[in-house]
């Protein structure tokens, strides 16, 4: 052991520590002294080495509001349900390259699928770009498949989509919707383009009371459309090349749970482009209160002209 003494790293008052090399640099060591490796192995088990990949315990500095928000969304999901208000989670998926490029995971096959073997942009069809909409209520999902910029318009008129359909379908007296979000990316909590996009798309066009809160940040996988939409996507379309945008989307609307998960899946063609800016005055025609919890989180827009 005093071989590898110089090559150990980690806590030396525990048991946690571990190598910086491998067993073949050790018999390398040993010059002479010929020991395979499994007799090595069981020797540094004996002492407590183990292989064991890095593990993620360790949180960079969180917010000291961030219990108090998870408390305060589970508030307004429950005034919101006990409304009869809507209730949905939204976020951007992962990003993915359409054509014949490697998908990470396995299927049952009995002949791998030939991809290509580099995941170059210029041999992709485009790049997809999923936004979700999650009804918590329902556990439904809807995703809409765009092909250029994951931006705040982008975004709103996904949501405003849903309001003109499946809301009312299943919310058609509601006069009020709840969104969760995260706090970056298309819907981010300090995005100008998002709120003033939710207050012409969706709250005056439907009449509805928006209200939105966001996860704090580094807490986007508490956000229910990552563990309930986004994850079961990926499960379905796993080992499976996204050849053409109808096939991603052919195995979104495939996906299911045995807990009556549904998912409806939508190309979106339209162009978005980024560095989109919305300027104070436009700000200022804003129907928007911010709560006394944690405002930078979580606001109401109200339909213009409406009277609180």
């Amino acid at each position: 052991m005093q071989l590898v003494e110089a090559h150990t790293a980690g806590d030396p008052m525990s048991s946690r520590k571990w190598l910086n090399c491998r067993l073949s640099d050790i018999q390398e060591h040993l010059g002479t002294h010929a020991v395979s490796k499994p007799v090595l192995s069981r020797l540094l088990k004996a002492h407590e080495y183990h292989l064991r990949a890095n593990s993620k315990q360790i949180c960079s500095k969180q917010d000291p509001d961030r219990n108090l928000q998870f408390e305060y969304i589970q508030g307004q999901r429950r005034q919101h349900r006990e409304a009869g208000a809507p209730q949905i989670s939204t976020d951007t998926k992962k990003k993915e390259l359409i054509g014949n490029f490697k998908n990470p995971g396995q299927v049952w096959c009995q002949v791998a699928e030939p991809v290509q073997a580099h995941d170059f942009k210029q041999d992709a069809l485009g790049r997809a770009v999923p936004y979700g909409v999650y009804d918590l209520q329902n556990n439904h999902g809807t995703v809409y498949l765009g092909r250029s910029a994951d931006t705040p318009a982008f975004a709103t008129d996904n949501i405003a989509a849903w309001c003109a359909t499946e809301r009312l379908e299943r919310f058609p007296a509601s006069q009020r919707l709840m969104i969760e979000a995260d706090s970056g990316g298309s819907n981010s909590a300090v995005s100008r383009a998002w709120k003033y996009h939710l207050q012409n798309k969706v709250a005056d066009r439907f009449g509805l009371i928006v209200t939105v809160c966001h996860y704090p940040t580094g807490a986007s996988k508490w956000n229910p459309i990552e563990h309930r939409l986004f994850s079961e996507i990926s499960k379905t379309w796993a080992g499976c090349p996204l050849r053409t945008f109808a096939i991603a989307a052919r195995y979104i609307r495939e996906t299911k749970t045995q807990t009556g998960l549904k998912v409806h899946a939508h190309l979106i063609q339209k162009k978005y482009t980024t560095g989109e800016k919305i300027s104070d005055e436009m700000m200022a025609t804003l129907n928007i209160v911010y709560h006394d919890v944690c405002p930078q989180w979580n606001y109401t827009i109200y339909p213009r002209g409406y009277c609180q």
